[in-house]
């Protein structure tokens, strides 16, 4: 004859039963006491109460402890061991803290996006105010649809390196180039290499925005030129950041190594094909270093064309010179301007001279002279954790040449 069960309900051999109404009252008393007033229960008691909560959360079911977290979303003050349970909860669980919740730290909503699922990001993207710390712990995930969420949310705080991350990710995922240009936090070291991979709308857009003139820099250290002739520019980083300020785009000593005795000429040249070494003197007589004349030789849409003709004095004409001697369509085929060209010759004519010379001064001073050896290493081994050494021009080299090294 078999033994009946033992009578003792706490024994370990008792049979296991459904749950009844007394654990979905016991959860729902636990969960009063937690949301007690300090003037009515101690940090101990409320400790010790949520410990107790945990450990009964933790076996009950989804619907419990979908209770509990609605029950709790409105606290103001939430045991830590209680608030990282649930919010790593399913996401019918956590939604309730997610999107309730005003309170939430952001060291929760970090361990949050770390530990749990795409959707419970792409709810903390949503929510209001997130915070940098937060952004940065999102946007390292990757997902591209909780980037986007996080783009649209006008209260989203973003780091400087966090978004040159965007910014890096945009190469791969262009759909969010437009998001981005929305964002009030982008500076033109991002903005400028952006530029290189971004379609003619989006370009359109950069230098209206970030194309801006040099003239209170100008007016501010237009005295200094002088006396850094004096010194023989003997001051390298003097040298450098006054090389970006200055009016004068074309390097006049080059002409005197050149075999050319104009940019101009250079350019005419040019037309019959744009070798290596037309390309380099083209550079050269622009005041550019070879890095950024074979950037803009090689861009596939054509506008650092006309950044470079307007920036440098070239007239019009010249854009369709250049154009010739990379052999693009000058035309389509009912005989009008092709669409790309036409693109290009717009270009020119939006863009004032000293706004051009900015974009074209930037791309110089961030794709070459921010080229160190350093650099170099970082680029081709994908060295993030190395980013914070290198200067704004550096970071932006890394990003626009990230692809060139074979990243």
């Amino acid at each position: 004859m078999s033994n009946p069960a033992p009578s003792d309900p706490f024994s370990p051999l008792a049979a296991p039963r459904p749950p009844g109404r007394s654990r979905a009252a016991l959860l729902k008393r636990l969960a009063d006491v937690v949301c007690l007033p300090a003037s009515r229960v101690n940090a101990f008691e409320r400790s010790m109460t949520a410990d107790l909560l945990v450990d009964m959360l933790r076996d009950a079911a989804v619907e419990e402890r979908e209770k509990v977290a609605r029950r709790l979303a409105n606290l103001t003050e939430m045991p830590g061991v209680l608030v990282r349970l649930m919010l790593r909860d399913q996401i019918v669980v956590s939604r309730a803290l997610l999107e309730n919740s005003p309170t939430l730290g952001d060291a929760d909503l970090i361990d949050c996006a770390r530990q749990a699922t795409a959707e419970h990001r792409m709810m903390i993207a949503q929510r209001r105010g997130v915070g940098e710390l937060v952004a940065d712990a999102l946007v390292e995930a990757g997902e591209v649809p909780v980037i986007e969420a996080l783009l649209r949310n006008e209260l989203t705080r973003f780091g400087h390196q966090t978004l040159e991350t965007v910014v890096a990710m945009t190469r791969d995922s262009p759909r969010l180039i437009p998001l981005l240009l929305r964002r009030a936090e982008l500076r033109p070291s991002h903005a400028y290499v952006l530029f290189w991979w971004a379609d003619a709308e989006a370009r359109k857009s950069i230098l209206q925005r970030f194309a801006v003139s040099r003239e209170i820099l100008q007016d501010a250290v237009g005295d200094l030129f002088s006396i850094a002739s004096e010194e023989g520019w003997q001051d390298p980083l003097s040298r450098k950041a006054l090389q970006f300020i200055e009016r004068r785009q074309r390097n006049r000593a080059a002409i005197a190594k050149s075999p050319y005795d104009s940019l101009d000429e250079a350019v005419l040249a040019a037309e019959g094909g744009v070798t290596r070494e037309i390309a380099e003197e083209i550079s050269y007589l622009s005041g550019l270093k070879p890095m950024t004349g074979a950037k803009i030789f090689t861009d596939p849409g054509g506008e650092p064309l006309a950044i470079l003709c307007k920036a440098t004095g070239l007239p019009r004409a010249a854009i369709r010179s250049l154009w010739r001697g990379l052999r693009r369509p000058e035309t389509d085929s009912t005989g009008a301007m092709a669409p790309a060209l036409d693109r290009v010759m717009a270009t020119f004519d939006m863009i004032a001279v000293d706004r051009a010379q900015t974009v074209l001064r930037y791309w110089n001073w961030s794709l070459s002279s921010a080229m160190t050896p350093a650099l170099l290493k970082a680029i081709r081994d994908g060295d993030q954790a190395a980013i914070d050494e290198y200067s704004v021009p550096q970071r932006a080299a890394m990003l626009a040449l990230s692809h060139d090294f074979k990243r």
